[in-house]
């Protein structure tokens, strides 16, 4: 049962959503990217990164995106490593991204959320593993 695994608390571990000029969009506007960082001096195993999105629209509707998984077997020590492509269209939404992996034969577990309109330029913060900046959650 979930409640008989022992959950440590993740530490070293964010979330940033980066402006990418190679990346557009279908309108093509400039595109965004994923990215999770492992600032930690060992590796991750068995990573896996959930992502969706919800809220609501112009009108006041529920809106709610696809869920994704994506695997990746291994993060090494301070790196930084690409998850997926974000729209700009979903910006207004709550974007959560649900990250789970292995150290050693401990599972880790930590939900990131990026709350409606906070992925804007004024919230650009330099990130040291990407030389780059980006809307940063740890």
């Amino acid at each position: 049962m979930k409640e008989d695994i022992a959950f440590a608390p993740v530490e070293g571990v964010s979330i940033a959503i980066v402006p990418d000029e190679a990346a557009t969009t279908t309108e093509g506007q400039p595109g965004w990217l994923v990215y999770l960082l492992n600032y930690n001096d060992h590796e991750l195993e068995n990573v896996i990164v959930s992502s969706n999105g919800y809220g609501t629209n112009a009108e006041g509707e529920p809106v709610r995106t696809s869920t994704l998984r994506h695997s990746l077997l291994m993060v090494p020590e301070q790196a930084a490593v690409p998850v997926e492509p974000i729209d700009p269209a979903l910006f207004h939404l709550n974007n959560q991204y649900w990250v789970s992996y292995y150290v050693g034969g401990q599972i880790f577990d930590k939900k990131f959320i990026f709350v409606p309109d906070s992925i804007v330029a004024a919230n650009l913060t330099p990130i040291t593993l990407l030389d780059r900046s980006g809307v940063l959650h740890s």
